[in-house]
């Protein structure tokens, strides 16, 4: 401790050892391209076509307040909805959810909305003006 019951932040002392310094990968096996090709099959890759979804923009009916709206899901339950809205959400940096059965997120953000559906898999087609 420094003087006067204060303790320092000047950083200190560096560890005495790494606790980690003894670990190496030598000993462990190595999978085989018939293991990783095993996993890669079992790994779902996203459908290239699921749909088309419409994006438009609205004010009607919300104050003057701009939002963008997803809609035209077919053969999607709630939970992937909401798992888009939160993507959507985290990306425009605003709020957003899902009301009777289609994504409203605060503000003119059809391009991103756009984006993330692409991404996972949805044919895009923007509506209205």
């Amino acid at each position: 401790m420094a003087s006067g019951g204060k303790i320092s932040t000047d950083g200190g002392g560096a560890l005495g050892q790494n606790p980690f310094g003894a670990l190496s990968g030598a000993g462990l096996p190595v999978a085989s391209p018939t293991v990783l090709a095993k996993v890669a099959a079992k790994t779902p890759a996203p459908e290239k076509n699921r749909g088309r979804v419409d994006v438009r923009r609205e004010t009607g009916g919300r104050g003057g307040k701009t939002v963008t709206v997803v809609d035209g899901f077919v053969g999607i339950g709630l939970p992937e909805k909401e798992q888009l809205t939160k993507k959507m959400r985290a990306a425009c940096g605003c709020g957003g959810t899902v009301k009777d059965g289609e994504i409203v997120i605060q503000g003119d953000q059809r391009e991103t909305a756009a984006r993330i559906l692409s991404e996972a898999g949805f044919r895009v087609v923007f509506a209205g003006g």
